[in-house]
């Protein structure tokens, strides 16, 4: 018995370690882990690794385009011997290898330029990448900040139904007392029971917080978190004088925002695509080089003959200086072998080396096509790029209006709490010694906390329009 006792103690000891255990997230980490495994940005990194490529190549282009061939078949009929070169009525055997080179030595800068584009097109696609990394962290932090809402009106929540139970205590005696009918005791029920609805209410609010939040984080199904709640967040920072002054705010922006500068990196890779453009206008020398051999089966060994035998043909008339003479012709005859196959490969290595030169002079228009196709892309990365930093400059004064809107409304909140604060005490006071009603008395408490609940709304609203002004400016999103 005192082992099983022993045993559960255990079990329930390991189970609370791994319980508490659970790993808390704070702001700073669940942006991190967003912004390390989200599909979007890992889409982007792809996108990089496509221009490392691309510049990969374009530096090849520097390079010699160097290529081997080999061949080797039979001919029939009447066809050309490849050693001889000259024509045959019979079946031959051939082969042949070859290996030629190339380089270019001028193109009118195009690999240069297409390599410096690249390098461009590159940086811009860093940029975009941390740019979906920064609206990934906006989102990780509105999510976070949900939750924190949610959380604090559950709080708010259970914080009226304890006054409500007290309410009802008090109530009770005061039935009890004759001081008041019984029928008010049925409106504290109703606002128990509105305040036991409030807290459902919230807590699904949260967990549909923590759903989203864990979406946005590419969490596993049934991973449980908990986020870091912050100490406090009563003593926000007050956004008065130069701290939000908009000129500063925007410069921050603009050297903060990726968007920026990918949208200026592109200004400078479309200036490069007209000089790539240009360059097909341009001559083109190019330096090549080759070694060839071939070999035919019907290839003899002329410089060895045997079986060589010498002859006098028959005598045949002819005419010399006008007198009539007879001419014998000394002919020979010999066997000749096939030449060897390397042999063949050996007397038949050829080589050569040269430059090619190839101007433009009429290509159906496409190169002037391509330079207008060109500068039009120019045109519209300019265009572009301005769009990007008029949208900015409207999404910087928005912010800059809303956090200070978003002050203003918050101290007002606070003034209408501490207000119907005192107001709720006084009539609880006079509650209590029978002076007003229960109706007067609940609707002085759902005054304070229709209050509280907008001066908790006020707050998140607050905090989260500064966070916005916090991504413009390109600081680390954090609760510190």
């Amino acid at each position: 018995m005192i082992k099983r006792t022993i045993f559960l103690a255990l079990s329930v000891l390991i189970f609370c370690q791994i319980s508490f255990a659970q790993e808390v997230w704070s702001l700073q980490k669940c942006v991190e882990h967003a912004q390390t495994n989200s599909l979007t940005v890992k889409q982007a990194d792809l996108t990089i690794r496509n221009g490392a490529l691309t510049q990969e190549g374009a530096k090849a282009d520097r390079l010699p385009n160097v290529n081997a061939g080999v061949n080797g078949g039979a001919q029939f009929g009447r066809t050309i011997d490849p050693t001889t070169n000259e024509f045959r009525s019979q079946n031959i055997g051939f082969n042949s290898f070859s290996l030629d080179a190339a380089v270019t030595l001028y193109n009118g800068g195009r690999i240069n330029n297409t390599i410096e584009k690249s390098k461009l097109d590159i940086s811009a696609a860093k940029a975009d990448a941390q740019q979906i990394g920064n609206d990934i962290g906006l989102s990780v932090a509105t999510a976070y900040l949900n939750i924190l809402f949610a959380q604090e009106q559950i709080q708010n929540a259970n914080n009226r139904l304890e006054l409500t139970k007290a309410q009802l205590e008090q109530t009770n005696k005061l039935i009890s007392a004759g001081t008041i009918p019984a029928a008010d005791r049925l409106e504290v029920l109703s606002a128990m029971a509105q305040d036991e609805q409030a807290i459902i209410t919230q807590e699904n609010n949260r967990d549909i917080g923590y759903l989203t939040l864990k979406n946005i984080l590419e969490l596993p199904y049934g991973t449980e978190i908990q986020i870091e709640t912050p100490p406090s967040l009563d003593n926000l920072p007050d956004i008065v004088g130069d701290a939000m002054n908009f000129e500063s705010v925007y410069q921050q922006a603009l050297t903060a925002q990726p968007q920026i500068r990918a949208g200026e990196l592109r200004q400078q890779s479309a200036d490069l695509d007209i000089k790539i453009a240009k360059a097909q206008s341009l001559p083109r020398l190019i330096l090549f080089g080759g070694l060839s051999s071939n070999y035919s089966s019907q290839a003899r060994d002329f410089d060895n003959p045997t079986n060589v035998m010498t002859f006098f043909k028959d005598p045949s008339p002819v005419v010399i200086d006008n007198e009539p003479a007879m001419l014998s012709e000394l002919d020979f005859s010999a066997d000749f072998a096939k030449l060897k196959y390397f042999d063949q490969l050996d007397q038949n290595f050829g080589q050569n080396i040269g430059l090619n030169l190839s101007i433009p002079i009429y290509n159906n228009g496409s190169a002037r096509i391509a330079m207008e196709r060109a500068e039009l892309s120019k045109i519209q990365s300019d265009v572009s790029n301005q769009q990007v930093k008029r949208q900015l400059q409207a999404d910087v004064q928005n912010a800059i209006a809303s956090a200070k809107a978003a002050k203003k409304a918050l101290d007002a909140s606070e003034k209408s709490v501490e207000a119907l604060e005192a107001t709720y005490e006084n009539t609880g006071k006079r509650y209590r010694l029978g002076a007003v009603n229960t109706f007067e008395y609940t609707t002085s408490k759902n005054n304070l906390d229709r209050a509280k609940v907008d001066l908790i709304v006020s707050k998140y609203d607050y905090l989260f329009k500064l966070k916005i002004v916090d991504y413009y400016q390109g600081k680390t999103l954090s609760l510190d």
